[in-house]
């Protein structure tokens, strides 16, 4: 674990200290070379458990695919925000991807977290700086109402988890995740039982979001730099995921009647949010309202608390955490040329730019799962294990899959193909950098097909 958190401390003198001349160039190699040491943590020494440099900081197959997700971000993240942000005074740039280390330190802590009031603090810490990069990076003047969104939706969910925790410390004596697996059951039977359940998930169902709660999303999207709209999409929405699937193994009795609500929310999601996206005009309103459709069906798999689900949410987090980044890459690359977020502003651009359509293409099949991608995967391994829980269920997916595609083929329809409007023929070429950017979203995506057991977890 040290071997990856204390060369991402050691970015920080990194950037304070380096040449202005050289700041973008050595953050970039830096965080890669993070990157690539942060593969190792996928060779394993044993097939389940956790492997542990020390008491409170471990990796098992549930938590190993996300770190090395988030140590792969930054490197794209500092690619993804050079354009845009290298106009700017240099003490801001520094202060910017100070900013984005410091998240990738926080979600590695998180990730690796063994003790559950750590990764609860870690997981409050992700705030401060996605709240001030929406906030100060933000394109639009609403940046502060979403950033005001994002914090109190997040607060609200979470104070009650920090009761709850405080309430499971007190009757088991341990909140440590190597030891909690193995103490007695839970006796959970009154209503101040359920509400304590429903304090240990809401913290984690407003971060997924779920329906219902997920109104601080696309606010926080549209209003974010681009690398604040990757990192949200890519990892931040995982956190909630992953401290569901933590939290899953204590609050057994009461899940099998308190999750119906949230299994219904989750699933009704899918297809409202579905729908929303086929009548968006804004680019990344659209792509953040689909992430909220897809954590629907991850939320879905993680309630029902059967292998298969928990198999099918984390490879469809890693999958989509991948996609919907390389397609706010793609969104903000249209933006930095049209500046404008409208689809209709933008039609036509295959026919200016074929490489990038090729790039917008494969990305939009990826999102809508085109098989073999893990996409399919993931969501075909949901919905047989939710079809399994009740055959009625296939009905809400079955609807939600196919508007997936509906708005996937209507996203890339409106971008792309049609007539070239004359103002944007002369539009600057793509870099390629940009190129890079993508292929080092899709390549992995693609990669991951062929060893699928990388990200499957603990449960096969």
């Amino acid at each position: 674990m040290l071997k990856v958190l204390i060369p991402t401390i050691m970015l920080f003198p990194t950037i304070w200290l380096s040449s202005a001349k050289w700041l973008w160039p050595l953050t970039t190699a830096h965080s890669l070379l993070i990157a690539l040491t942060s593969m190792l943590w996928l060779c394993w020494t044993s097939e389940t458990g956790w492997s542990a440099s020390n008491y409170y900081l471990a990796t098992d197959p549930l938590s190993t695919p996300l770190l090395v997700l988030t140590c792969w971000l930054l490197p794209l993240m500092i690619l993804a925000s050079q354009n845009h942000i290298n106009p700017e005074p240099i003490n801001r740039q520094r202060l910017y991807i100070t900013l984005l280390t410091s998240l990738q330190t926080f979600l590695i802590m998180a990730f690796g977290a063994t003790e559950i009031i750590m990764f609860y603090v870690m997981f409050e810490a992700t705030l401060i700086p996605t709240l001030i990069i929406i906030t100060r990076w933000g394109n639009q003047t609403e940046r502060l109402n979403a950033g005001t969104y994002f914090l109190f939706y997040t607060l609200a969910g979470s104070l009650p988890l920090l009761v709850a925790l405080l309430l499971l410390q007190h009757s088991t004596g341990t909140l440590s995740m190597l030891i909690l697996q193995y103490s007695q059951p839970l006796t959970l039977h009154s209503w101040g039982h359920m509400f304590w359940w429903a304090g240990c998930l809401m913290a984690f169902l407003v971060k997924m979001p779920l329906y219902g709660v997920h109104l601080w999303l696309p606010k926080a999207h549209v209003e974010a730099p681009v690398a604040g709209s990757m990192v949200l999409a890519a990892v931040l929405l995982k956190l909630g995921g992953y401290g569901m699937m933590r939290m899953m193994v204590m609050l057994d009795p009461l899940s099998k009647e308190l999750a119906y609500p949230f299994i219904v929310l989750a699933l009704w999601g899918i297809i409202m949010t579905g729908s929303i996206c086929l009548r968006q005009t804004d680019l990344k309103s659209l792509i953040a309202y689909s992430s909220v459709s897809h954590m629907g069906l991850v939320a879905g798999g993680i309630l029902i608390q059967t292998p298969w689900g928990f198999t099918g949410a984390i490879i469809l987090m890693i999958a989509h955490g991948l996609v919907s980044s390389a397609l706010f890459c793609l969104a903000n690359t249209t933006y930095e040329r049209t500046h404008s977020r409208t689809m209709i502003l933008a039609r036509g651009l295959q026919m200016i730019f074929p490489l990038t359509a090729t790039w917008w293409f494969i990305a939009n099949l990826a999102n809508l799962a085109l098989p073999p991608l893990p996409n399919l995967m993931g969501e075909l391994t949901i919905i047989s294990t939710l079809f399994n829980w009740s055959p009625w269920t296939i009905l809400l997916t079955g609807v939600g899959t196919l508007i997936t595609a509906g708005y996937s083929l209507y996203l890339f329809l409106m971008s792309q193909r049609g007539p070239t409007p004359p103002h944007i023929t002369g539009l600057p070429p793509f870099h390629t950098r940009e190129h890079l950017l993508l292929a080092l979203h899709l390549i992995p995506v693609i990669l991951l097909i062929t060893k699928p057991e990388l990200m499957w977890g603990w449960c096969f």
